[in-house]
């Protein structure tokens, strides 16, 4: 028979599935992996000098917080 947790767990989860969920599994990088930092800092850098480039994604930001400002 299983534990009083794995029944509460079991109960929740056929819950949650006659709510109309379903349970998926993802995958997601180890923050933990030699390197990951490192990573991290060169994408952040390369998508920062992209957008440097970008004066359409500049205009449309500026415009969108200039939205924010009249609320």
């Amino acid at each position: 028979m299983p534990a009083n947790s794995a029944l509460r767990v079991q109960k929740h989860r056929i819950s949650l599935r006659k709510s109309g969920l379903r349970p998926i599994q993802i995958w997601v990088p180890d923050t933990r992996a030699p390197g990951f930092t490192d990573e991290c800092r060169r994408q952040s850098k390369l998508a920062a000098l992209v957008d440097q480039k970008d004066h359409e994604l500049t205009s449309f930001i500026d415009k969108a917080l200039s939205d924010l400002d009249d609320l």
